[in-house]
């Protein structure tokens, strides 16, 4: 009766997202012990305001990592989106929703120029992108002249600041459609297990009939896409097209998909764990605020958390190729 209690028990141990969870729970337990306006309603839809912007982020560099590279211009790609949609909105006056399918197309146009130099050039990611990075903050610059964009009609706001039902806001459901829609793609779609090979060893992928540099160009577009999408969600939040949008995204970018056992050379990305580590990194962020903890050390804890999901990612790496030389 033990062993077969704890059979289950034991293979959800070893899934990427049970970790997370626990933690998540301890989490919410604990400081909602020590502060009980931690679960009040309000302070929930602050958490959820957050998640759904940050989860985005997340999954943005999350599919980069799943193809074995990285993202350093998520945030300028984000930044680049959010401003675009202000400005067409108050300069040019185009309609909220014509003005954020343009800006997601500026999203994905970036993302493939970082796919198309990266795969014709054969030149490492970080490089490409980190030259994209200076390239793409500098024309959201240029366009804007450091200036905030104000004009921000109401029906966006209301959408970033308001809930469907209470205590659950309107960003949460393009958030959870993505969440979904990444999930099917990379466990039911041709593309999605392409994106896993390539990351998981790219010669015999190409070897096997998979167009690598196809399938790169295609992370990165849909990394561009949901480094938008976030973008234009910020802006409904925050009721402003700011300049500054995305500048602080790198750190959260890595820090989630690692916390959720992302493997940084590539080939393993979970979206349920990732979604969990954005989940434990608001969390920290809202505690830190309850308690009247200095915030800057958000930053702190979040490099230690990726040291500290690298390090155990490592050693179950270890683990289990030790276990494969035993068989």
């Amino acid at each position: 009766m033990g062993k077969d209690a704890m059979g289950p028990l034991a293979r959800y141990a070893r899934t990427d997202w049970f970790g997370p969870l626990l933690v998540t729970v301890l989490a919410i337990v604990i400081v909602g012990a020590f502060n009980p306006s931690f679960l009040s309603p309000l302070n929930i839809q602050v958490l959820l305001l957050a998640i759904s912007v940050n989860a985005l982020i997340a999954f943005s560099q999350m599919i980069i990592i799943a193809v074995g590279q990285m993202n350093l211009s998520v945030g300028a790609i984000g930044g680049l989106a959010a401003i675009s949609f202000a400005g067409m909105m108050q300069v040019w006056g185009l309609p909220a929703p014509v003005a954020a399918v343009l800006a997601l197309l500026i999203g994905v146009a970036a993302g493939m120029v970082n796919g198309i130099f990266i795969a014709w050039t054969g030149i490492s990611a970080f490089v490409i992108t980190l030259a994209s990075l200076s390239m793409f903050k500098g024309i959201n610059l240029g366009i804007t002249q450091a200036q905030p964009f104000y004009d921000i009609p109401d029906a966006v706001k209301a959408f970033g600041n308001t809930n469907f039902i209470d205590p659950l806001p309107w960003l949460v459901l393009p958030t959870a459609l993505v969440a979904v829609g990444l999930w099917a793609m990379l466990n039911r779609q041709a593309l999605g297990r392409s994106i896993l090979a390539v990351g998981g060893n790219a010669h015999a992928a190409e070897l096997s009939g998979i167009s690598v540099g196809f399938v790169v160009v295609c992370a990165h577009a849909i990394s561009g896409l949901l480094a938008a999408l976030a973008g234009i969600l910020l802006v409904g939040r925050l009721q402003i097209g700011q300049p500054t949008i995305g500048d602080d995204w790198l750190i959260l970018s890595f820090a989630a998909p690692v916390i959720g056992g992302a493997v940084l050379s590539g080939g393993h990305v979970s979206v349920s764990a990732t979604l969990l580590g954005v989940v434990i990194v608001a969390i920290i962020t809202q505690a830190l605020v309850l308690f009247n903890i200095d915030p800057f050390l958000v930053q702190v804890v979040l490099g230690g958390l990726i040291l500290w999901a690298v390090g155990v990612n490592r050693l179950r790496e270890l683990k289990m190729s030790k276990s494969a030389v035993r068989i």
